[in-house]
């Protein structure tokens, strides 16, 4: 079975331009985000971009260790299927590029449980925002990309999975207590949280705690309160 890592990412957000190459720890954003997912147990690492973003994202790939797939900028579902097709893959864990602080060991046990479960679709609950992936058995992806029409599901990749149980085993459950924090957040998605990003990124350097472990993670936000101004926990 192949499985593989694809991550989406792309330039043009309005909220924060050109976040994917902003830089966080001395490199770039996209560049920590694929170093943080080669801690993801697979047999392939992909980065899926639009077509006017390889030139940029060309390099840093290659020095993460990821092959690149180019293609529509609305249709991110269109990307991954691209993916999916080129390199034959049996399952792959999404994950987005604007997430440097994923929970590598919480996205390991997610897709262990989906295999066991032969789950078409997992996704844990409670975690931080921007803590998480999610597993998908390629197949129920294709069959997504084939009959999925509203704009949403194209741009999101996987609601149209998890709003049809009929059709696909979902497995949607509540976090591991360990890794439980709704409140917290740590996706980059406005100026305020790529400052609150670089502050937490000094603190776990600061503490000497593993960047991609997600009891450590939470811990070292919640001990940093009174720099992460505007956390929510």
């Amino acid at each position: 079975m192949m499985t593989a890592v694809v991550l989406q990412a792309r330039l043009d957000s309005t909220r924060l331009p050109g976040k994917a190459l902003l830089p966080l720890g001395g490199k770039p954003l996209v560049l920590q985000v694929m170093e943080a997912l080669k801690g993801i147990g697979a047999d392939r690492y992909v980065l899926a971009c639009p077509e006017d973003c390889a030139g940029a994202f060309g390099p840093w790939a290659e020095q993460a260790g990821f092959d690149l797939v180019a293609g529509s900028k609305e249709d991110v579902l269109n990307r991954y299927g691209v993916a999916v097709r080129r390199f034959g893959i049996d399952r792959l864990i999404r994950a987005t590029g604007d997430n440097p602080f994923v929970f590598v060991d919480a996205a390991n046990t997610l897709n262990q449980e989906a295999l066991s479960r032969e789950a078409d679709y997992a996704g844990y609950s409670g975690l931080p925002y921007g803590a998480g992936v999610e597993s998908v058995a390629a197949e129920a992806l294709l069959r997504a990309e084939r009959d999925a029409s509203l704009p949403a599901e194209r741009e999101h990749v996987c609601p149209y999975i998890y709003t049809h149980p009929e059709l696909f085993r979902l497995h949607r459950p509540l976090a591991p207590l360990v890794w439980q924090g709704p409140s917290l957040r740590i996706s980059l998605d406005t100026p305020e949280d790529y400052r609150r990003a670089q502050v937490l990124f000094e603190a776990l350097a600061a503490y000497g705690a593993e960047r991609f472990q997600g009891a450590a993670i939470i811990a070292v936000y919640r001990r940093s309160g009174p720099l992460l101004a505007g956390e929510l926990s």
